[in-house]
């Protein structure tokens, strides 16, 4: 069963960005949080964010693997 909402720091891992940043997006309106209402926390679905990287034509970072050369 796949998880309804992600938390801040889920969604921060899945864009590869930090969970502050997300606070941001919020606070300005790029990316707009659904908030629990017990509690207020924010949170998101998958498709949110996969729409939110096709809307700011953004992938994904991939890692590079870096090969350091001694002389």
């Amino acid at each position: 069963m796949e998880k309804r909402f992600l938390t801040i720091k889920e969604a921060a891992k899945f864009l590869e960005v930090a969970p502050l940043t997300l606070r941001n997006w919020d606070k300005s309106g790029k990316l707009i949080a659904r908030r629990l209402p017990l509690n207020r926390y924010r949170v998101y679905t998958i498709s949110e964010l996969e729409n939110f990287l096709r809307r700011f034509n953004l992938k994904k970072r991939r890692q590079i693997p870096v090969i350091l050369l001694e002389d």
